[in-house]
C-alpha cells in the first residue's frame, strides 16, 4: 500500500490490522475510497454504513426465509461433504501410510520381473548361439582327440584360443573349467611330444617336434635342449640294449654300427633344431654357457660310453676280426671329425692295448707249445723235471739239451739245429715284424729313418743278445775264402739257402 493508505490505516487503527484483512483486496480499495471522501463524506460514512448493514441484514433474513429450503438442503449437503471430506482424509491418510510399501513392493516386482527378462533374454540368446555354445563346450574333448590322433598343430591353435578365451571371460564359472581341462590336456600334449622323440624319427619331423615343444613355451632354452638330448639317447640306448650280448665281436660290431649311423643322425638334428652350435668346439661365438656345456656334455660321455663298451668287448676277445673292428672303430671316430669330435685317439691305445695283450699271449702259448715239443723230442735222457724248472728260469728250453750225454752224431745234429735257430728262425721271425710292421712306414709315421730305427733296436730282433744263451753252441765262423767250387755246387748252395728261409718253423724241426 501506498504512504497515504497506510497512514490512514494507522489513524483508523490503532492497533495492528487483522491478518485476514490484509489479503482482502477490498479493504485496500475502500482504505484508497476513504481517503479520497471529503470531512463531510466521512462524517456521513458512519451513518451510510450502519444503514448499509441494516439492509444487508434485512435482505439475508427475506432471502434465508424466502429459501430456507434452499439454506436447509446447503446445509445438509456440506454436512455430508465434510463427511466424505473426513472419510477422504482418512483414506488419504491410509494411502500414505500404504504407499511406501506399495513402493517397495513395486519395486520387488520390478526387480523380480527385471531379473525374469534378463534370464528370458539369455535363453532366447542361449538358444540361437546353441550351435557356437556345443562348439565352446566340446573344446576339451576336441583337444584330446587333437592330440591322440597326433594333429599337434590343430591342438596348439585350439589351447592359444581356450587362453584368450580365458583372459577375455575369466569371471565366467563354465570358461574356467574349460580352461582347466584344456591345461590338463596342454600337459598330456607336452609328453606325447616328448615320447615322440624317443622314436625313430627323421629330420623334418624333429624339427617339427621340437618347433611345437618351443611354442609351448614350457621349457627355457637351455631346458628344451636337455629335454631332446634325453629323449634320443633314451631311443638310442634301447636300440644298444637289444643287441645279443652272446658274442663279443657281433656285438661290438653291431654297437659300432648303430652308435656310427644313429649318433651322427642325433648330432645333425640338434645341429638343425638349435642352429646356433655350429661345431661342437666351436668358440668363435659367443653361446650360453649352460646350453653349449650341455651339448659337450653329451658327446663326451657317448664317446665315453662306447669307449667302455669297446674296452669291455675286446677284453673278452674277438678273435681274428680285430683288424676288421680296428677298422671300423677308427673310421666311426674319424666320422666325428665332421663335427669336430675326432676321438681316434682314444681309440688306438685300447687296441694296442690288446695287441700287446694277444700277442702276449700268443708269444706264452707259442713258448708252451715249443716246450711241449722239445719235451718229445728224440733225443735221449730228457733231463728230470726238478732240474729242468731250474733251468727254464735262467735260459731257454734249448739248452737242457746240451746238458744231456750225446754221441757224435748227435752232437752233430744238435749243433745243426742251434745253427738253423740262429741262422733261419730268427731270421724268419724278424721278416715276419717287417712284413706286419713295415719299418719304411714306422719311419715315416715317426719322422725318422730306417737307420735309426734300426739304431734305437725298433722293429728290429736284437739277435746277439737273443743268441748268447746258446752263442758257444754255434761253430765259429771262418773267415770267407775265394774258393772255386763248380757252378751246379754253388747253385745247389744258394738253393738250399733260399728254400730254408721259406720253410716254416715246423718243416725246419722236421728236416733237423
Amino acid at each position: 500500500m501506498d504512504v497515504e493508505a497506510e497512514s490512514v490505516t494507522k489513524l483508523i487503527f490503532s492497533e495492528d490490522i487483522p491478518e485476514k484483512w490484509k489479503e482482502n483486496p477490498d479493504f485496500y480499495y475502500y482504505l484508497s475510497k476513504l481517503g479520497s471522501y471529503s470531512v463531510d463524506q466521512l462524517a456521513k460514512e458512519p451513518d451510510r454504513l450502519a444503514d448499509e448493514k441494516a439492509s444487508v441484514l434485512t435482505q439475508t433474513q427475506e432471502l434465508a426465509f424466502d429459501n430456507y429450503k434452499t439454506f436447509i438442503q446447503t446445509a445438509e449437503c456440506s454436512r455430508a461433504i465434510f463427511q466424505q471430506f473426513n472419510k477422504t482424509e482418512e483414506s488419504l491418510e491410509c494411502l500414505v501410510k500404504g504407499l511406501p510399501v506399495l513402493s517397495a513392493a513395486c519395486e520387488e516386482f520390478a526387480h523380480a520381473s527385471s531379473e525374469i527378462k534378463t534370464h528370458r533374454r539369455l535363453n532366447s540368446l542361449t538358444l540361437t548361439r546353441n550351435a557356437q555354445l556345443l562348439q565352446v563346450l566340446e573344446i576339451p574333448q576336441l583337444m584330446d582327440s587333437c592330440i591322440r590322433d597326433g594333429y599337434f598343430e590343430e591342438a596348439l591353435q585350439l589351447a592359444s584360443y581356450v587362453r584368450r578365451l580365458g583372459n577375455k571371460h575369466s569371471d565366467i564359472p563354465i570358461i574356467e573349467n574349460i580352461v582347466k581341462e584344456v591345461e590338463a590336456a596342454w600337459w598330456t600334449l607336452m609328453h606325447q611330444l616328448i615320447a615322440q622323440l624317443r622314436c625313430d624319427l627323421q629330420l623334418p619331423r624333429c624339427l617339427q617336434v621340437v618347433g611345437y615343444l618351443r611354442r609351448m613355451e614350457i621349457f627355457t632354452e637351455a631346458e628344451l635342449r636337455l629335454k631332446f638330448l634325453q629323449a634320443r639317447d633314451s631311443w638310442f640306448q634301447s636300440l644298444l640294449a637289444a643287441i645279443p650280448t652272446d658274442d663279443a665281436n657281433q656285438h661290438l660290431m653291431r654297437t659300432i654300427e648303430l652308435s656310427r649311423i644313429h649318433l651322427f643322425n642325433i648330432i645333425t638334428q640338434y645341429r638343425a633344431v638349435f642352429s646356433d652350435d655350429e661345431s661342437v668346439l666351436s668358440s668363435t661365438k659367443q653361446h650360453s654357457l649352460s646350453d653349449s656345456t650341455i651339448f659337450h656334455s653329451w658327446i663326451i660321455d657317448k664317446v665315453n660310453q662306447f669307449i667302455n663298451v669297446l674296452e669291455q668287448d675286446l677284453n673278452k676277445g674277438v678273435g681274428s676280426s680285430l683288424s676288421s673292428l680296428l677298422g671300423q672303430s677308427m673310421y666311426f671316430g674319424l666320422s666325428f671329425s665332421r663335427v669336430g669330435a675326432d676321438f681316434r685317439a682314444l681309440i688306438a691305445p685300447i687296441f694296442v692295448k690288446t695287441v700287446i695283450n694277444n700277442f702276449t699271449s700268443a708269444v706264452r702259448k707259442a713258448t708252451k707249445r715249443f716246450d711241449v715239443d722239445m719235451e718229445k723230442f728224440t733225443l735221449p735222457k730228457i733231463l728230470s723235471s726238478a732240474h729242468y724248472s731250474d733251468l727254464k728260469e735262467e735260459k731257454k728250453i734249448t739248452l737242457k739239451l746240451e746238458q744231456q750225454a750225446l754221441s757224435a752224431s748227435e752232437k752233430e745234429a744238435f749243433t745243426r739245429f742251434c745253427v738253423c735257430f740262429a741262422e733261419d728262425l730268427l731270421p724268419y721271425i724278424q721278416n715276419c715284424l717287417h712284413i706286419i710292421y713295415k719299418p719304411a712306414d714306422i719311419a715315416k709315421y715317426l719322422g725318422v729313418t730306417t737307420f735309426n730305427l734300426q739304431e734305437q733296436k725298433l722293429t728290429y730282433l736284437n739277435q746277439a743278445e737273443i743268441l748268447d744263451p746258446i752263442n758257444h753252441l754255434l761253430p765259429v765262423k771262418l773267415p770267407v775264402l775265394p774258393v772255386t767250387n763248380s757252378s751246379s755246387e754253388r747253385t745247389k748252395t744258394v738253393t738250399d739257402q733260399d728254400s730254408r728261409k721259406d720253410m716254416t718253423v715246423d718243416e725246419i724241426l722236421v728236416r733237423m
